[in-house]
């Protein structure tokens, strides 16, 4: 489960950015998750709350946004965005993609007290 992994790694981030503000608590969180990210929603949600107890964190409102992916389709020289894997070009049906972004998590915003 990677989820968990990349739980803790966002959580250290929080914590980091919270004490630098002097934050007594983090109150809500906003993650990006790209399209193609190979992230399990509800995994990342059981991982977060998991990672947060006992810290600052605790019991904060995890908001997830969900990202298309970019891709750049050779076949018909044009930037696409795409949902899935194996998903061929939206405009010309070709599978000729090479993946630019959407493929990641991202820590967009924190909200503290």
């Amino acid at each position: 489960m990677h989820e968990l992994s990349l739980c803790q790694s966002a959580l250290e981030l929080i914590e980091q950015q919270a004490r630098a503000h002097h934050a007594r608590r983090v109150t809500a969180v906003w993650l990006e998750l790209g399209a193609l990210s190979c992230i399990e929603e509800s995994a990342l949600r059981f991982g977060f709350a998991s990672v947060c107890r006992s810290t600052l964190a605790e019991g904060c409102r995890l908001e997830l946004t969900i990202k298309p992916a970019q891709a750049w389709c050779w076949q018909c020289a044009k930037a696409v965005n795409i949902e899935r894997h194996a998903e061929g070009c939206p405009i010309c049906g070709g599978y000729m993609l090479q993946v630019q972004d959407g493929d990641g998590l991202q820590l967009k915003q924190i909200e503290v007290e």
